[in-house]
Parts: structure tokens; C-alpha cells; sequence
């Protein structure tokens, strides 16, 4: 039986005009096809010859539509140019397309074949031992408990076909029933935009929308919500579901995860850094309550942490303190991953880098301290959190560090809605919860059985340790240290004693002497104010190091003895820098100055100008009476001082 009529034959010429899937587009290159694939010897399940000689002029050849490739009958079928299928019980004869079928079936399905195929073996066993068919037949549906008809049936299945194609020919080929229902455009274009919200309505809800709100007033019908699921599953891409309900994040991580390796890379070589806040309450020096937040630096490498701070917030100052403790304990890193933290983004760390996620990049902007000391920064993805392998880390401190037992009734809980029983019964003091951390990060890093790519079961101080060991590690100068290290003020040099006065710390040295009274740049640990400091002029030359100068008791001993010292010390150096000034003694200064002052005659102005007296009583004096006046106002002056002089000594002699 024929189902679809039609054209059943085509010349080499009509298949070239066709464009069809699975042949070529020329004439002569679909006869060289059928040459190699040998159509002509083909035949079909009656034995027909799937090729014939073409009728009318010209000659040449047709073929059958069933030679032709299962992707251009498919086209045809499309193209309604016509489509020819024997339906029987007997199976497609074209193995190639028959276990590309069977490949994409469900394991139910090959799991039956299998089955079947080992019962037709069986049989096939009893007639190689002498039975014949219905003997075989019957031994074999009583030993695999099956009907005899059964087997028959199978047997009918693979009639024509050799054992090597048995298996897909086998496969039970299952049919669904009627036709689906359809579904109205309209409807189905409501429910699609309904459904595919950001507010993620359920299927449900879209469906009732769909039926009662929006086809019912119309006089649409509309068929079971199994049937719009159905729809739904078989037209509607996943990731379009996906980007519409959840977002463009969502079908980002629908994808899957890129995995970097580090075996190129060694200890030290590449660090990220990233801060992390406590689930933990503690209590700051001055009283208040608040939660903690660790800035750290891991090696990439071997997932070792390196450095880490504690304070209330990230911050500027707590980076440069973290890759300063670096610096100073382990080396220079050669690349630093990091995100657009103000703590990180800021000019004092990264300033001067060709780009990052946070302010304005100017071309005079100061450089920063990993850009100064040759560290390449990578700057991590916003909200990217698995950019960084530190962040997983940071999830096992939640548990080894937050939940230990010492911090019982500080822990908060990592969510609003997880909060423990005893939450806020108690807070840690900051300086015994830094202590807790140091000993939980060196537990973190000491611990075995890791899994990493480079731990292999080791631990991460092990696999840092070994490939440490045989690096190139960049160490840091004491110049580096200071401006990794510290945090910059300006204070006042003391005008007399020269000392530096910082958080109520004084500080001196010998060298602070020749500055005194002037404004200096101090550079100081915040964490460590009871250390040096280092001083620099202001503009940024270094000057030294400036020990504290801490306060003793008032009956120390040692105190005192030191402080003797010291001043000995101070009057030495003073009279060895005496001595190099290789001065002129003071008896000798006036020996060679002159013992007389040259006499040198008065100046005498060249003009004199006539100064006279202006107003009505102005009267003509001569020069007689010029003289006279001039010496009274002499003698009047004298008089005075001579009275000055009598009451300035009665005073002396009364004190």
C-alpha cells in the first residue's frame, strides 16, 4: 500500500534541480553517486529494482524514490513533490538510517530490542543443534517463558534482513494515538507572553489565565493544559525560557563551567585577594559591637592563604597592609587577581593601571603599590564571584572558623532567617578572635586530603612548600617594604628636641635633628604604632628610621641608665661633628680681626634744601637765635635722662 501517491521516479537531472539534502546539485555528480553506491543492484522489499530505464527520449535512468538518501526523502515529503512508503510488517531495509534511529531512542527501547534479539539467538542455537524452526520456536518460548506467536512475530520483523541488522529492526516501534488537538494562535501567543515573565507565573495559573480570561470572552477553545505543555516542550527552546524567566545571569550559568588550570603556573606566581565578613560578633576596643571582615591574599597555585588582616571595613589601608605582609614574608607576586572593590580599586593600591572598574583613570594620577612594584593586575568580573578561587575558601572559614566552638553565642548565622538560639548572647573580644583566626587559617592551610588539581591529596602548605622551594621568588627591599608598608601622615618635626609625636607616641633619631621644626611625612603600621616609624621629607625623600621613644616609670632604674646612655651617646656624636667642623678658637677670633677702625671723613650732601617754618605767627629768626633753641632743647633732653637714671637705680637698690 502507497501512501501519499504521487512522483515515485525521478531522472539524475530532476534530483540536481531539487537542492535535496544528501546530493549533489549537478547532473553528472548524482550519477557518479549512484554509480558509487551501487542503486542499481538495489531492490525492494518485493524484490523490485530500485532503478529502471528511463522511457522517451534521450535515454538514461530513474530511481526510485526509496534509493534516495533518508535527508532528501525527508525533503520531498516537506516539498510535497511526492512520498512513496511501504507500509507492512516488514521494516525500512536501509540499516544506515535504521540505527541512526535506534541511536536515538530511549534506553527502554534498546533494552527491549536486546531482548528480543537474545531470544531469536536462542532459537537460532537450537537449530544448530539439529531442531527445526517450529521445534526451536517452541523450546525457546518455554524456556524465556513467551508465546510462540510472539517469537513468530519477530521473526517476521527481520524476514530479509541479515543478523547483523536484526537488532534495530527489532526495536519495538510504538505509535501514539490520534491526532493532537490545536491550538489557536491567539491563545497560544497569550499564554507564551503570559507565561514568560520575569515573575515566573506557574504553568498553571497561565493556563487558567489563558482559558478563562482571554479565550473564553472570544469564543475560543482551547484543549487540555497537557496539550499547551506538550506545545510548549516541543516549540519552545530551553534557553529561550530560560533568558525570558530567569534573566540573561541564568542562561549564562545554564552553560558549562569553564575550569582553568594552574599547572603552568608555581608558588607565588599569581595571588587573588578578597575581603570576607565574619558571621561573628566581637567586641572593638572602644566597646562596640559589630561584625569582623578579614581581607586575605590566597596563592592560586596551591590555594594557600598567605596574608591576612582583620578590621571593621575593607579599606585602602588594610590592602596595603595585607600585600605588605605579604611582601615582606613571602616575596612579590607577578599577577594579582582582584575585583573593583573601593579597598582595591583605590589609586594607593592599583593607581596608574591601564584599566579597571571603578573611577576615572587620569594620566597624573599617583601610581599605586602593586603598579610601582611590577605586579599585573587582573581585575575579576563584577558579581563574579566564582572568578576567584579564594571564595570557596572563604566558605570553609564559615564552618571551621564561625561555627567553632569558641565562638558559641557570637555566631549570627549566615542568613537573617538561620539565625541561632543563643544569637547575640555573646561577643568575642577582637583581640582573642584574631587570635582564633591565625590558628584557623594555619589549620586551614596544614590540612590534608585535599582535592585541588596541584594538592592531589596533600595539603596546601605541602604543595606550596615544594614548588616554593624550586621558584624564582622576587623579594622585596627594604625601599618597597616602605611604600607597600605603610600609611603616610604629615607631623611636625619638634623645633627643639627634634622628635616626631604620632597617636601619642613620641618618636626620635640622631638624623630627625637637622629638621627640625620643619613638617615631615611619617610612614607607620597602624597595627603596630609601639614599632619604628620612617620619616621623609615632604618632598618624598627618605629620611630614617625612627625608633618609639616610650615613656619608663618614675623610679626605673633601667629606665634612667638608659636615658644616660642615650645622652652620652648624643654628646659624643655632637663633639665628633665638632671636631670635623675644625673650628677657630675663640682666642684667636679677635686676633684676626683689625685692632683700629679707618677714619673715614663725613659725607656731605651735594644740594641743601631750605626748610622754614609755615603759618601766621611764623617770625624771621637769625642764625644766633637758631643756636639758642637748639641748645636748650639739648639741655632738656639730658635732663630727662638723667632722671631716668636717678629712678632706675633708687629701684635697683629697693629690690
Amino acid at each position: 500500500m502507497k501512501l501519499g501517491g504521487g512522483k515515485e521516479w525521478f531522472t539524475a537531472a530532476e534530483l540536481a534541480d531539487l537542492r535535496l539534502p544528501g546530493l549533489p546539485r549537478a547532473k553528472r555528480k548524482v550519477n557518479d553517486l549512484a554509480a558509487a553506491e551501487a542503486w542499481s543492484i538495489r531492490t525492494g522489499p518485493n524484490g523490485e529494482k530500485m532503478v529502471r530505464p528511463r522511457k522517451g527520449r534521450g535515454g538514461g535512468w530513474e530511481y526510485h524514490i526509496d534509493v534516495l538518501p533518508v535527508t532528501a526523502r525527508a525533503a520531498l515529503l516537506k516539498l510535497g513533490v511526492g512520498a512513496v512508503a511501504h507500509v507492512a510488517p516488514k521494516p525500512e531495509t536501509h540499516a544506515d538510517g535504521l540505527w541512526r534511529w535506534l541511536e536515538g531512542q530511549s534506553d527502554k527501547t534498546k533494552e527491549e530490542a536486546r531482548r528480543r534479539l537474545k531470544v531469536l539467538q536462542l532459537v537460532a542455537s537450537y537449530e544448530q543443534l539439529g531442531l527445526n524452526r517450529s521445534a526451536s520456536v517452541a523450546n525457546a518460548a518455554a524456556r524465556m517463558k513467551i508465546g510462540a506467536s510472539t517469537i513468530w512475530g519477530w521473526f517476521e520483523l527481520v524476514s530479509g534482513v541479515g543478523p547483523a541488522d536484526w537488532l534495530p529492526h527489532l526495536a519495538p516501534r510504538r505509535v501514539g494515538g490520534a491526532a493532537e488537538a490545536a491550538i489557536d494562535a491567539l491563545a497560544w501567543q497569550y499564554f507564551l507572553s503570559d507565561y514568560l515573565r520575569p515573575e515566573q507565573p506557574t504553568f498553571s495559573s497561565a493556563y487558567r489565565r489563558t482559558r478563562d480570561e482571554f479565550a473564553a470572552p472570544r469564543g475560543i477553545t482551547v484543549p487540555h493544559e497537557r496539550t499547551f505543555r506538550r506545545k510548549l516542550e516541543r516549540e519552545v527552546p530551553l534557553p529561550v525560557i530560560t533568558v525570558r524567566r530567569m534573566g540573561e545571569e541564568a542562561l549564562r550559568r545554564s552553560l558549562p563551567p569553564q575550569q582553568r588550570t594552574v599547572a603552568e603556573l608555581c608558588a607565588l606566581e599569581a595571588v587573588n585577594i578578597d575581603g570576607h565578613k565574619f558571621d561573628v560578633f566581637v567586641q572593638w576596643p572602644d566597646g562596640r559591637i559589630g561584625r569582623p571582615i578579614m581581607v586575605a591574599v590566597q596563592d592560586i597555585f596551591s590555594r594557600k592563604f598567605l596574608s591576612w588582616r582583620i578590621d571593621e571595613s575593607e579599606s585602602a589601608l588594610v590592602t596595603r597592609l595585607v600585600f605588605a605582609d605579604l611582601f615582606r614574608d613571602w616575596g612579590i607576586p607577578k599577577h594579582c587577581i582582584l575585583d573593583n572593590g573601593r579597598a582595591f580599586a583605590a589609586k594607593s593600591i592599583t593607581g596608574a593601571a591601564k584599566s579597571r572598574f571603578r573611577f576615572k583613570i587620569r594620566e597624573d594620577e599617583p601610581t599605586g603599590v602593586l603598579t610601582a612594584l611590577g605586579v599585573q593586575i587582573h581585575w575579576a568580573m563584577p558579581y563574579r564571584g566564582q572568578s576567584k578561587p579564594i571564595e570557596r575558601a572563604f566558605r570553609d572559614l564559615c564552618d571551621t572558623i564561625a561555627r567553632h566552638p569558641a565562638m558559641a553565642g557570637a555566631y549570627t548565622g549566615n542568613r537573617p532567617d538561620a539565625k541561632p538560639e543563643n544569637y547575640g548572647s555573646k561577643a568575642i573580644p577582637i583581640d582573642v578572635f584574631r587570635a582564633l583566626v591565625d590558628k584557623g587559617m594555619a589549620a586551614h592551610n596544614a590540612r590534608e586530603g585535599r582535592r585541588t588539581e596541584m594538592t592531589r591529596g596533600g595539603s596546601f602548605d605541602a604543595t606550596f612548600a615544594e614548588s616554593y622551594a624550586r621558584s624564582a621568588i622576587g623579594r622585596a627591599t627594604p625601599e618597597q617594604m616602605r611604600l607597600a608598608l605603610l600609611t603616610a601622615e604629615e607631623r611636625p618635626c619638634d623645633r627643639k628636641t627634634s622628635h616626631v609625636t604620632l597617636e601619642g607616641n613620641r618618636y626620635w633619631a640622631p638624623e630627625l635633628s637637622a629638621h627640625a621644626g620643619e613638617k615631615l611625612i611619617v610612614r607607620f603600621d597602624p597595627d603596630n604604632l609601639h614599632g619604628s616609624v620612617h620619616c621623609y621629607t615632604r618632598d618624598d625623600r627618605y629620611i630614617c628610621e625612627a625608633p618609639v621613644y616610650a615613656a619608663v616609670g618614675f623610679l626605673d632604674k633601667a629606665g634612667s641608665k638608659a636615658r644616660a646612655k642615650l645622652e652620652r651617646e648624643y654628646r659624643r656624636a655632637a663633639k665628633e661633628a665638632e671636631a670635623k667642623l675644625d673650628l677657630i678658637r675663640t682666642a684667636d677670633l679677635a686676633a684676626l680681626l683689625p685692632d683700629h677702625i679707618d677714619e673715614t671723613d663725613p659725607i656731605e650732601p651735594s644740594v641743601v634744601r631750605p626748610v622754614r617754618f609755615v603759618g601766621n605767627a611764623a617770625v624771621k629768626l637769625s642764625s644766633d637765635t637758631h643756636r639758642a633753641a637748639a641748645t636748650a632743647r639739648q639741655a632738656a633732653r639730658m635732663a630727662d635722662v638723667d632722671a631716668s637714671m636717678a629712678g632706675l637705680t633708687k629701684l635697683r637698690a629697693v629690690k
